[in-house]
C-alpha cells in the first residue's frame, strides 16, 4: 500500500507527525528536538515516511541518493533502494577507508567535516541529498561542494524532518 491509499497523504503525515516525539530545550534552551526515534519504533510511520520520499522522487531520474551522517544512513537506503539508485554515505572524518575527499563547514556551535570516497559519484550522476534537518545549512552546503566536486547534478535537498 502507497502512502497516498487509506486516507491519502494527509493522514500518513498525521501519523507520521504522531510517531514523532517533540523534546523542548534539547540539546539547548530554546530549541523543539524532533526525535526520530520513536518514528522508527513504528512501522507503519517508518514505511509511509518512505514511500512518501520514494512516491515524490521515483520519477526523477535520481542516480544517487546522498545521505549524510547518521540520520541520512537511516532513511537514503531504502529510499535509493525503492527509485533504484546507489547510495552514498556522508561521513565524519576518518570514518570512510580508502582515499576521500573532505569538506568543512560551520555550525551554530563550532565546526565540522564531512567525508566521500573518491569516485563514489560521477559526472552526469543525478544526486538526493538526505539529512535530519537544516540550522545553518553549513552542512548541506558541505555536502552539495563535495558533490559539486564530482560535476554531479543535485536535483533537490530532501530534510526528513516532523512538517
Amino acid at each position: 500500500m502507497s502512502a497516498g491509499e487509506n486516507g491519502g497523504s494527509g493522514g500518513c503525515i498525521n501519523g507520521i507527525k504522531s510517531a514523532l516525539r517533540v523534546i523542548p530545550n534539547f540539546p539547548k534552551p530554546g530549541i523543539m528536538f524532533q526525535d526520530i526515534t520513536t518514528l522508527l519504533l513504528d512501522p507503519k510511520a517508518f514505511k509511509d515516511t518512505i514511500d512518501l520520499f520514494v512516491e515524490r522522487y521515483k520519477d526523477k531520474d535520481i542516480s544517487v541518493i546522498v545521505g549524510i551522517e547518521a540520520r541520512g544512513f537511516i532513511f537514503g537506503p531504502p529510499i535509493a533502494l525503492a527509485i533504484g539508485a546507489k547510495f552514498v554515505p556522508l561521513r565524519k572524518p576518518k570514518k570512510l577507508p580508502g582515499e576521500v575527499i573532505s569538506e568543512k563547514y560551520i555550525l551554530e556551535y563550532g565546526s565540522d567535516c564531512l567525508e566521500m570516497h573518491v569516485g563514489a559519484v560521477e559526472s552526469g550522476d543525478r544526486a538526493l541529498v538526505v539529512d535530519d534537518l537544516v540550522a545553518t545549512g553549513g552542512t548541506l552546503c558541505a555536502a552539495m561542494n563535495l558533490l559539486g566536486s564530482g560535476a554531479v547534478e543535485i536535483t533537490r535537498e530532501a530534510i526528513v524532518r516532523a512538517c
